[in-house]
C-alpha cells in the first residue's frame, strides 16, 4: 500500500482507534510498536505518535528513535507523544495537581490555523494524562488552551510537527475526526485513496504478481473473514485455489454440512474433512485457555499439512487473518502485552513447507465485510456474526468433553435461532453461549436437579476491538432462558453477561 501513515504504540488502550478513525477517512495506515520503526519510511506521508500509560518524567519512560521521522515526515503527537516532545525537546512535563481524565472544552483556538478548520471554540474534547505540559519545547506555539491545560495543543515552528494532549480518536471528541482529517488531508497531503474497490483491484494485482501459477490451499470455515480471502484468491488464481473446511469438532451445531452447502454455486473447489474426534482427543483433559488454544493451533496446521500433501506441488497456505487477530498476538516491552494468541497468526512450523499468503490482513473486521460486498458476496454471508477460530473450546470453561460439546451446541442453536426469529441478529455484532464450570441447584416438576449453567453473550462493536453489550429485551431473555432450560438435557440456569470490552473480552477464554 502506498500513501501510507504510521501510528507508533506506545501503549494506549486507544492506539487502535486511531487507526480506525484514519481509515475512516479513506487513508491506509499502520500499527507499529515505538520500538520497530520500519527501515525503508519512503512510503509514509505522515506519522502518528499514540499515547502511554508510562510517564515521560519516568525511568520507564519509552523512547521511539525519530531521527528519520522528526522534521522530516509531518508528525502529529498524541498525549504521551505531545509530552515526549515537549519533555526531551527544551519544555518542561509536571505531574498534574489532579488527574485530567474526562470531558474538556477548548477555551482557546489561535486563529489562522489550518488544523483547527471547521473546529468551534468550546469544542469537547477527552483528555487521559496526569502529568501535563507546563512548558512548551523550543520554538514550540501553543494553538489551544483548555480550562485545566494551558498548552493543550501545540505545533513547532520550522516543522510540520503537532501535538495534542487529548484524544482525537475517542468519539467523545466531538471535533476529533475533522481535526485528523485537517492534519492528514490539509496539512500533511495525504492522498485519501483507500476505498474498497482500490483494495480489491490491488490486493488481486498483488496476489497474481506473488502467486504467479503456484498452488494455494486455504481453511474455510464458513466466517466472513475465509469466505472473502477465498473469493479474492479465486478472482486472483481461479482454479489454483484448493479450499479445505475442517471440522474441528467445536462447530456451532449441524455447522459442518450446512458451511459445505454454503459455498456450493460460489465455484471455489472445497473439500470437508471432518478430523473433529481428533481434535477432541487431542483436547481430552486440557483445561488452560492457552493450551487449548495452541493445541487447536498445533492440530489444525496437522491437518493441513496431511491435506496439502494430498494436493500435488501446493506451495501457500493461505488465511484469513485480519488485523485485530495481528494487533492483539503482538508482544513486546510495554505497549501490545498479548491479550491472547490466536491460532492463525505467528507462523508455521518448520516442518510444513507452505508459505503464508494473508489478504486480509491489514483489514478491520468492517472492511473485510465492506471488500466482501464489493465482491458480490451475498449480503447474508456477509452478515453473519464472527466465530472465534478455536470454536466452543473456548466457550466452555475447563476441559473439553463430547458431552459438553453436545450441551453448547444446542444451547448455542436455541439462542441463535431465537435472535434470527425475533429480528434481533442483525442488531448484534456476536452472540453466543458460554458453558461454566460450575453445576447449580434447581427444581424440576418435583425434583431437585443439580445441573449445568451457561451464560448468554450479546455485543455490539464495529471492530471487536473494543464492544458493548447488547440490551436484548426482557421479554425475549425469558424466552429463550425457557427455551434452553426445557429442551437442553442438562442445563437448568441461564445467566446474560452485561460486560463490555474492555475491561472484559468478548469471548471467555
Amino acid at each position: 500500500m502506498q500513501h501510507n501513515v504510521l501510528i507508533l504504540d506506545f501503549g494506549s488502550q486507544y492506539t487502535q482507534l486511531i487507526a480506525r478513525r484514519v481509515r475512516e477517512l479513506n487513508i491506509f495506515c499502520e500499527i507499529f510498536p515505538f520500538d520497530k520503526i520500519p527501515s525503508d519510511l519512503s512510503s509514509y506521508k505522515a506519522v502518528i505518535l499514540g499515547g502511554s500509560p508510562f510517564s515521560v518524567r519516568s525511568e520507564e519512560a519509552l523512547h521511539p528513535d525519530l531521527s528519520q521521522i522528526r522534521g522530516k515526515l509531518p508528525l502529529l503527537a498524541v498525549c504521551y507523544g505531545a509530552q515526549y516532545l515537549a519533555h526531551f525537546s527544551g519544555g518542561e512535563v509536571a505531574a498534574s495537581n489532579t488527574r485530567e481524565y474526562g470531558r474538556a472544552n477548548l477555551t482557546y483556538i489561535k486563529e489562522n490555523e489550518t488544523f483547527f478548520e471547521n473546529v468551534n471554540l468550546n469544542s469537547q474534547v477527552w483528555m487521559s494524562h496526569s502529568d501535563s505540559i507546563k512548558n512548551l519545547p523550543t520554538n514550540g506555539i501553543k494553538l489551544a488552551s483548555t480550562n485545566d491545560v494551558e498548552n493543550a495543543v501545540y505545533r513547532i515552528e520550522g516543522e510540520t510537527t503537532y501535538a495534542i494532549q487529548y484524544h482525537p480518536e475517542v468519539y467523545h471528541s466531538t471535533d476529533g475526526k475533522q481535526m485528523l482529517e485537517n492534519f492528514l488531508v490539509k496539512i500533511a497531503e495525504v492522498p485519501q485513496n483507500f476505498t474498497p474497490n482500490a483494495f480489491v483491484e490491488e490486493m488481486i494485482t498483488e496476489l497474481k504478481e506473488k502467486l504467479q501459477d503456484d498452488k494455494v490451499v486455504l481453511g474455510l470455515s464458513g466466517g466472513v473473514d475465509s469466505t472473502v480471502a477465498a473469493v479474492l484468491l479465486h478472482q486472483a488464481i481461479g482454479k489454483n485455489l484448493y479450499c479445505i473446511f475442517v471440522n474441528n469438532g467445536l462447530l456451532r451445531k449441524n455447522e459442518f454440512q450446512n458451511v459445505l452447502d454454503q459455498y456450493k454455486g460460489m465455484g471455489l473447489n472445497v473439500k470437508g474433512v471432518d478430523a473433529g474426534d481428533r481434535f477432541l482427543s487431542e483436547l481430552a483433559g486440557i483445561s488452560d485457555p492457552e493450551t487449548k488454544r495452541k493445541t487447536i493451533g498445533r492440530v489444525f496446521i496437522e491437518v493441513f499439512d496431511d491435506e496439502s500433501k494430498i494436493i500435488e506441488d501446493v506451495k501457500w497456505l493461505a488465511q484469513g487473518t485480519i488485523y485485530p487477530d495481528v494487533i492483539e498476538s503482538i508482544s513486546v516491552k510495554g505497549p501490545s502485552a498479548t491479550i491472547k494468541s490466536h491460532h492463525n497468526v505467528g507462523g508455521l512450523p518448520d516442518y510444513m513447507k507452505l508459505q503464508i499468503v494473508e489478504p486480509l490482513r491489514m483489514l478491520f473486521k468492517d472492511e473485510v465485510r465492506r471488500v466482501g460486498a464489493t465482491l458480490g458476496i451475498d449480503a447474508e454471508l456477509l452478515g453473519r456474526h464472527p466465530f472465534p477460530g478455536p470454536g466452543l473450546s473456548i466457550r466452555i470453561l475447563g476441559d473439553i468433553t463430547p458431552e459438553k460439546v453436545q450441551i453448547l451446541q444446542d444451547v448455542d442453536a436455541v439462542f441463535i435461532n431465537g435472535l434470527k426469529e425475533h429480528g434481533l441478529y442483525d442488531k448484534v455484532w456476536q452472540a453466543g453461549a458460554i458453558l461454566l464450570p460450575v453445576n447449580s441447584v434447581g427444581v424440576m416438576g418435583d425434583e431437585r436437579t443439580y445441573e449445568k449453567v451457561v451464560a448468554l453473550r450479546a455485543v455490539e462493536s464495529t471492530d471487536g476491538m473494543t464492544a458493548d453489550w447488547v440490551h436484548l429485551p426482557y421479554e425475549f431473555l425469558m424466552k429463550v432462558s425457557n427455551d434452553i432450560i426445557n429442551k437442553v438435557k442438562g442445563v437448568n440456569r441461564v445467566v446474560y453477561d452485561i460486560s463490555s470490552k474492555p475491561p472484559a473480552t468478548i469471548e471467555w477464554e
